[in-house]
């Protein structure tokens, strides 16, 4: 997700500066916009998964 969040922010950043020639310039913010949106997307993705049940295969259980 981190790597997502940090190429997007430094293809947005190169996207913008003149280092980038003309043509290339928009592609490369798109492009960033692009992996910004994707961070977002996983993010989510992973913050909203329910919890694991535990497996009760593994479970020892109790003899009386």
């Amino acid at each position: 997700m981190m790597m997502f969040f940090a190429t997007g922010i430094l293809g947005i950043v190169i996207g913008l500066s003149p280092i980038a020639g003309k043509e290339q310039t928009i592609f490369i913010t798109f492009m960033g916009v692009v992996n910004v949106g994707l961070g977002a997307f996983f993010t989510f993705i992973f913050l909203t998964q329910e919890a694991k049940a535990p497996d009760k295969r593994k479970k020892k259980k109790k003899r009386d």
